[in-house]
């Protein structure tokens, strides 16, 4: 899907900076520190007293020899080979990123121990803290787009001619418990949708703008015989704690047509969401006949 592949490509391009800038970074100092173990070179002579608080100082923190292997071999190396793995696509790139900004941040944690509180310590803990953060959002993004709906394993959709599953769904998420209880039911299965930006990173926030004022969104017109289906399974995702805008225009459009109907919300969290659950039974003059609620994370769904 456009929405996922978007998101997680621009994950991945940020984390790519991430690893290579802090990769270089500190396979440089490291070098210098290496060459002129004294540390005159780079103005870090002062400093040295400062190590004596760590274990082990009278052996390995006489100069700056083994802090220089240390750093090229905790943030410089590790990180240039998240780097390459990034550039080949390949998913360890995206654990090894985060996880080195954890490595940095636990980096200048020793220094905040050592050191007085300096802008450089400070600035390079954000550092770290953002490529955790960009190295999470990959990994998100990257599980999200391989996520894949596959219909053929579906036989039993529309051996029921009496029952109908309604759904909309951006991410495939919905659309998978949507043909699951067609399946289950042999009910026939209609897709709602919108006019609207839905899909991409845009559309990820346009979306969430909907859902936020809880306002109605424009959708293709209903081209199928509501009345004729003696129940109708109506599947929606929750935005921003509220009934999606696509399905808040179907029931106000489907009002009085739908004879009976339950509902299945798919969402992030660990609630049932009844409040979309009764804004659906208010807009189609209905009351529902039950409700089923998932929490559903990067494919992984939780019944609430």
């Amino acid at each position: 899907m456009s929405f996922m592949k978007s998101r997680y490509k621009i994950a991945k391009n940020f984390l790519i900076f991430w690893t290579l800038f802090i990769g270089i970074g500190a396979v440089g100092g490291a070098v210098m520190m290496i060459a002129d173990p004294s540390g005159k070179t780079m103005g870090m002579d002062a400093m040295l007293p400062y190590f004596q608080k760590l274990p082990f100082a009278e052996y390995v923190f006489r100069d700056f020899l083994f802090s220089g292997i240390a750093l090229l071999i905790v943030n410089g190396i590790t990180n240039l080979t998240a780097s390459v793995l990034l550039f080949r696509n390949k998913k360890a790139g995206i654990y090894c990123g985060g996880i080195f900004g954890i490595t940095l941040m636990l980096w200048i944690c020793i220094q905040f121990y050592m050191f007085p509180l300096n802008f450089m310590s400070t600035i390079y803990f954000i550092f770290g803290f953002l490529q955790a953060v960009t190295g999470y959002a990959a990994s998100v993004f990257y599980r999200q787009e391989e996520f894949f709906v596959n219909e053929n394993c579906y036989s039993n959709i529309g051996a029921n001619s009496k029952r109908l599953v309604v759904y909309f769904s951006r991410m495939g998420y919905v659309k998978l418990k949507a043909l699951e209880e067609a399946d289950r039911t042999g009910a026939e299965l209609y897709e709602v949708k919108s006019t609207e930006l839905t899909e991409g990173t845009k559309g990820f926030w346009w979306c969430g703008r909907y859902g936020m004022h809880r306002w109605e969104m424009p959708i293709e017109p209903i081209d199928i015989d509501l009345p004729r289906y003696e129940h109708v399974t109506i599947c929606s995702p929750i935005w921003v704690f509220n009934l999606s805008a696509p399905m808040r225009s179907f029931c106000k459009q489907a009002s009085g047509q739908i004879k009976e109907a339950d509902y299945i919300l798919v969402h992030h969290n660990k609630t049932d969401y009844k409040n979309a659950a009764d804004e659906m039974d208010s807009l189609l003059g209905i009351k529902h006949t039950g409700l089923k609620s998932f929490c559903c994370r990067e494919g992984k769904f939780k019944k609430v």
